[in-house]
């Protein structure tokens, strides 16, 4: 009789423990909930106000010569965007629990002590370390870009002095009622790209090799010969240079398709092209 009363305070007794563990469970849930939305939804609103004025200011800038000053509001705005104040912002409007902590009333995420931190998660914190490490080697020992190294930096300088002047000098025969091919054949032209290409080669020389593969590549194909892989990404490099020289011609100097067939620079990258794909 004794054991069986004694079952059952010790039964009483579990129960009162559950009973505890609800309540404390509720109240964590209810703490949870309280999140600071009028707050959340003012800070929404001021950070895509003040991304939306960013991209209203990269848009006003134009031409080549604001590029990097878009580029680097572009990459502000894009830093806004995933600002972890901003994210739970998003969230605490959508009724969702912030992912960081903020704009939350109570019941704030308990993040982990260390100290308190179980024994177990030390070696899969160093076995994250580890993994992390070996990604960093394999990231760099992958081949690098080669780099820009033939050209100091007066000749870079030069470079991007001709790629301006040349399409100055277009735009002003273009608008004197010159054609494409007159324009590629003016005197003043033809120097200046002739430098442009020799600089371009002593930046990257596999430019001067592009010519003699494509013409090694179109004997091979006659031949009934395959396309190396190193020799179809030369391929794809060339096309992909013609297709933007193309668009250049059309958005910059106003070509119709008859003066782009009819410019020297074009008809030389096509023929290069069709060389290397067999003379089709």
């Amino acid at each position: 009789m004794a054991a069986v009363q004694t079952e059952v305070k010790g039964m009483g007794e579990a129960m009162k423990q559950a009973e505890a563990g609800m309540a404390l469970f509720a109240k964590d849930t209810q703490e949870e909930a309280k999140l600071d939305v009028p707050s959340a939804e003012a800070f929404k609103q001021e950070q895509e106000a003040a991304m939306k004025a960013k991209e209203e200011e990269a848009n006003a800038l134009t031409g080549k010569e604001n590029k990097k000053a878009r580029t680097e509001i572009s990459k502000q705005v894009a830093a806004m965007k995933v600002d972890p104040k901003y994210i739970d912002a998003c969230k605490v409007v959508k009724g969702l629990a912030p992912p960081s902590g903020n704009f939350q009333l109570a019941g704030a995420p308990k993040k982990l002590d260390a100290k308190a931190a179980p024994a177990e998660s030390a070696p899969a914190a160093a076995e994250a370390a580890e993994g992390a490490q070996d990604s960093k080697k394999a990231k760099d020992a992958k081949p690098k870009k080669v780099e820009s190294a033939g050209l100091s930096k007066a000749e870079r300088d030069e470079l991007e002095k001709l790629k301006a002047d040349i399409i100055s000098r277009k735009s002003e025969l273009k608008a004197a009622g010159k054609t494409g091919g007159e324009c590629n054949k003016d005197e003043q032209v033809v120097a200046w790209v002739a430098r442009m290409n020799e600089l371009k080669i002593k930046e990257d020389p596999s430019l001067a090799a592009a010519g003699k593969d494509g013409k090694d590549a179109g004997k091979a194909k006659k031949k009934g010969g395959n396309l190396s892989s190193a020799q179809q990404a030369t391929l794809e490099k060339m096309k992909a240079d013609l297709e933007e020289y193309r668009l250049q011609l059309v958005k910059e100097f106003g070509y119709s398709k008859r003066d782009i067939e009819a410019d020297p620079d074009y008809v030389d990258k096509k023929k290069a092209i069709q060389a290397m794909e067999g003379g089709k």
